[in-house]
């Protein structure tokens, strides 16, 4: 039983005994349940012998952060913590946005709610929203402060509108926390550099080079183009500063159990602006030690679940979602494991089944798909994943060589021929692609690019090749069709639900144009929304389609994260085929892909084997066609998905 769980049961029983949902007696209850595993957690980390005195602190201001969330949102944490695991329904669809690209500012993303809630959308994750240096900035992810809008957005006002309309609007609101850095000009970084020692401790600062060697010499270089090495000199703290992602975002030190209060306090503040759903952003890298790759370390998931405790005993309507790009093994440890199973992050994103659906529309088979995923671990029950296509980021290749040597491929030719065919510059590619942080020791690079441009329909436009075009919708449709299905939160990157193509305006902007990732960062095209019932267009199809599709999933119990997922061996390898089962109910709810530019052919019998209950009949609720089995095998058309369900 996990303690989201248990708080789950005793508040029931609480409730149940006292008559009502009293907040400050349920804070106590969690603060007493979450006692053992939170100091367990914390002198793990800081030894009881040199820190018991600031346990004690950390304790006392559990109190005084609960007494300053408000109070609208403790009875919404009441509430959640009553219904439990809440946010594994199946009503829940996701999307992911800039508010400037989407709709200039704070404001105008309020303006544009009804847009989202006719589409389906009832989770939304707006990108950074926070004070941040100007020029380079990480696109937001280098943070001034963690709590105060940046004027070009708009104000903590217009915050507080859009997330008191999102509550009545009952739409999740996500934010990230940038929990591993801050930038060179947050409160505390200042000081550092005015010869504070107080806050040079906040960060890894070091007078010379010896221990930054140290570092280096097994750290890798997370981005060799723009920032080659790990620690910048800071001419005004005289001092090097560790900077692993960029030379303006400062390590934060959390060896330092001031570093973790102070953080968990900006946390809470956060959260109390009416956020649902925290993504901890690039959390692997929170622990560093010498002679490591100072990521995915034990104290880092100790760190991680101490965030988690404590927030849940302040503020348990809110989750936390793991923002780790590892290896597919690595991704489930940030769900808690052993005694902590269940006790890290509620969500995390399924880069693995992200990475290997490109991998499928590259090669057309789906060998590598079925061998990671059967082969990979369950998550936890208490866990969900959010599943996607695209984000404003970069698309890894990290999923395990074994399978790719398995399947008779060298790993490293074929993930050079996954970067050629997405770029373009692999013959016969339909894709328009780019490349971010290649980097030439390793040849390793990932791959940017908005969805319809990497799946051949920007290609087939210029070339007037209408198959092709034809090609790239559909596949479009089937990719959000198995997110919306696999099971978990569904996330849509912005843009997509309107096929919108790469935006390469940003070569045009200084601080801009060395990063390609501002390739798949398109502004919000209105001017074809107002279109969409007016003309038929690439747009509108692909739009009604996804309206169609999210329709549908919320009428689909089965669809639920409480439900089991099966995959079915159709023996064919360019087909992908999962069902979904509901708990002590004959209904099912049947996925089927077609991956190959090709007809295909599905044959009874392996669908019967991998546990279809037998019928004479299937309904297609994408084509909305009856489909009979009584010849034994049914076709699907090139890129087609099925949705089917038993008559």
């Amino acid at each position: 039983m996990t303690q989201a769980d248990l708080h789950t049961k005793s508040s029931k029983a609480l409730l149940k005994s006292s008559g009502k949902a009293e907040v400050n007696l349920l804070f106590e209850n969690r603060k007493a349940n979450n006692l053992s595993l939170i100091q367990y957690l914390y002198f793990s980390l800081y030894p009881q012998d040199q820190y018991e005195q600031n346990f004690d602190q950390l304790w006392k201001k559990l109190d005084s952060l609960f007494t300053s969330r408000p109070k609208e949102l403790k009875a919404q944490d009441v509430e959640r913590v009553l219904a439990g695991r809440w946010f594994q329904s199946e009503q829940w669809v996701g999307m992911q946005l800039y508010a400037d690209r989407f709709a200039k500012n704070i404001k105008g993303l309020q303006d544009r709610l009804p847009y989202l809630d006719d589409l389906g959308i009832n989770f939304l994750h707006v990108m950074p929203l926070t004070t941040r240096p100007e020029g380079p900035n990480d696109g937001g992810y280098a943070v001034n402060n963690y709590t105060e809008v940046d004027p070009s957005l708009g104000s903590n006002k217009d915050l507080d509108s859009l997330t008191n309309e999102l509550r009545d609007r009952k739409i999740l609101l996500m934010l990230d926390f940038v929990v591993n850095h801050t930038s060179d000009e947050f409160e505390w970084a200042l000081k550092a550099k005015k010869g504070e020692k107080k806050y040079q401790e906040y960060y890894y600062t070091y007078p010379d080079r010896a221990i930054p060697d140290q570092f280096e010499a097994t750290m890798p270089e997370i981005f060799p183009n723009t920032s080659p090495d790990n620690f910048t000199f800071d001419k005004d703290m005289k001092r090097w500063v560790m900077t692993v992602f960029n030379s303006n975002q400062w390590d934060l030190n959390y060896k330092n159990p001031e570093v973790f209060e102070e953080m968990l306090t900006q946390l809470v503040q956060l959260v109390n602006l009416g956020v649902d759903v925290v993504r901890f952003d690039a959390l692997a890298f929170l622990w560093k030690k010498l002679g490591t790759i100072s990521q995915n370390l034990p104290e880092t998931h100790r760190l991680i679940s101490l965030f988690r405790l404590c927030l849940q005993t302040i503020a348990p309507g809110v989750i936390l979602l793991a923002e780790a790009i590892v290896a597919p093994r690595d991704i489930l440890l940030y769900f808690g494991e052993g005694p902590f199973e269940g006790n890290e992050c509620e969500l995390a994103y399924n880069a693995t089944l992200m990475a290997l659906l490109w991998n499928s529309i590259a090669t057309t088979k789906t060998q590598l798909l079925y061998r990671n995923l059967t082969e990979l671990p369950h998550k936890p029950q208490s866990a969900s994943w959010i599943n996607y296509i695209r984000c404003h980021d970069d698309i890894g290749l990290g999923f395990d060589d074994k399978y790719i040597y398995e399947a008779g491929w060298d790993a490293q030719l074929h993930r050079q021929f996954l970067r050629d065919y997405f770029s373009g510059s692999f013959p016969g590619s339909p894709s328009k692609g780019g490349i971010f942080m290649y980097n030439p020791k390793t040849g390793d690079g990932r791959i940017v690019g908005n969805t319809a441009s990497l799946v051949g329909l920007e290609k087939a436009l210029e070339e007037k090749n209408a198959p092709l075009r034809k090609q790239a919708l559909d596949k479009i449709v089937m990719l959000h069709g198995i997110i919306l299905t696999y099971g978990g939160i569904p996330m849509i990157y912005a843009g997509d639900e309107l096929a919108v193509l790469n935006d390469y305006s940003y070569l045009k902007e200084a601080d801009k144009k060395d990063d390609t990732r501002w390739l798949n960062r398109p502004k919000q095209p209105w001017d074809v929304v107002a279109s969409l019932k007016k003309k038929d267009s690439d747009a509108r199809f692909i739009h009604k389609s996804i309206k169609k599709m999210i329709g549908i999933r919320k009428k689909e119990p089965c669809l639920a994260d409480l439900n089991p997922r099966t995959f079915i061996d159709l023996d064919n390898p360019h087909l992908l085929a999962f069902m979904r089962d509901l708990k002590d109910s004959p209904d099912m709810f049947l996925v089927i892909s077609n991956f190959s530019p090709q007809q295909q052919v599905i044959r009874v019998k392996h669908l019967i084997e991998g546990g279809c209950p037998k019928t004479s009949e299937l309904y297609d609720l994408i084509s909305e066609k009856k489909i009979s089995l009584k010849r034994g095998w049914i076709t699907i058309k090139p890129y087609q998905l099925f949705w089917l369900k038993r008559i």
